[in-house]
């Protein structure tokens, strides 16, 4: 059953991907929705999830929060430390392979939470159907943003619309192998909270350092602006009605 929920979550990962995918005239617009959607993603269900699970201190500090700093710097001092800034056009032709490496990380971090949001749903039917349930709808109601910023960040950063496009068919995949896994090993909720923290500064940096800078580079609108608050507004949504089931 849980496998099968995760083939559902699956579909609307590509689904999201395909929607990134086919609006590449509309770039800004594009950019200026997925960082929306990120922003949303860590304040209304990463944030909140990893102070739950990881409820404990570390040196007086919620452990959470730490995960939050930690993943931020992680991602910065990778682009600082490779001397890349997005703002030179031809500071990108210099490091375009370095690039081309963040944005494999990028989606690698999202890969591997679609893989926890799978692992999370083999858990929840562990503890029951209505559990489980309740964990599929949350998971497959955000795997659409999973996948449309999995191929946003991929290209953004300089990788080919076949590796973009690649890198969501693992996206979509990784759901029903965390599943399966799922189904048979149990996480502590420690690690799983310092995880999602950890995630949550990763996706922060990449939405406020990078993707809504390049958003306003060459179309500074009202309706980019509008779009970036549209897609928070959208996750505030989608994460409120799932945490009512």
């Amino acid at each position: 059953m849980a496998i099968l929920v995760a083939a559902v979550a699956a579909l609307a990962t590509l689904f999201g991907g395909w929607v990134a995918a086919r609006t590449r005239d509309r770039r800004h617009l594009v950019l200026g929705f997925a960082a929306g959607l990120m922003l949303g993603v860590v304040g209304f269900d990463l944030v909140p999830e990893a102070m739950e699970y990881a409820s404990f201190e570390v040196l007086g500090v919620p452990a959470a929060s730490v995960g939050i700093v930690a993943g931020f710097l992680t991602i910065h001092v990778i682009e600082r430390g490779l001397a890349l800034h997005r703002a030179h056009e031809a500071e990108y032709g210099q490091h375009r392979h370095e690039l081309q490496r963040i944005g494999l990380l990028s989606a690698g971090g999202l890969i591997l939470h679609s893989a926890l949001d799978g692992f999370g749903i083999g858990i929840g039917f562990q503890a029951g159907t209505a559990v489980g349930v309740s964990v599929a709808i949350a998971v497959i109601a955000h795997d659409f943003a999973d996948g449309f910023n999995t191929f946003t960040l991929a290209s953004l950063y300089g990788n080919g619309r076949a590796r973009s496009l690649a890198l969501v068919g693992a996206d979509a995949l990784a759901p029903i192998a965390g599943a399966a896994l799922g189904s048979l090993f149990q996480v502590p909720d420690r690690l799983v909270g310092l995880y999602l923290g950890y995630f949550a500064g990763f996706l922060l940096y990449l939405a406020t350092a990078d993707i809504l800078p390049e958003a306003h580079a060459r179309h500074p609108s009202r309706l980019t602006l509008l779009c970036t608050v549209a897609g928070a507004l959208a996750m505030w949504v989608v994460v409120g009605i799932s945490h009512r089931h």
